[in-house]
């Protein structure tokens, strides 16, 4: 069977994600991804509730999506960063 090669939608991701800068990524988790900051982030909370076995209610999965969404996309473009570093053809 022919290998179909790299799947398009991926590779489209992830020039998606090269053109992010990273100070606008690195604000938007500071704003979003630890807003509410007083009396502890958001996701700290939904975090806890997880481990817990707590969290059930929509509001609170939907919570814990919005606010984590930015920790995640950082942690990949970070991720992205790193492997170009260490791949010889970059």
């Amino acid at each position: 069977m022919l290998d179909p090669g790299p799947d398009p939608g991926f590779i489209a991701a992830m020039a998606f994600l090269d053109r992010i800068p990273l100070s606008s990524l690195l604000l938007v988790v500071a704003l979003l991804g630890l807003a509410p900051f007083f009396p502890e982030p958001h996701v700290w909370e939904k975090l806890r509730m997880l481990a817990a076995g707590q969290l059930s209610r929509g509001i609170d999965i939907f919570d814990l999506a919005l606010h984590g969404t930015p920790w995640l996309v950082l942690l990949a473009k970070l991720a992205r960063l790193g492997l170009a570093r260490r791949s010889p053809d970059a």
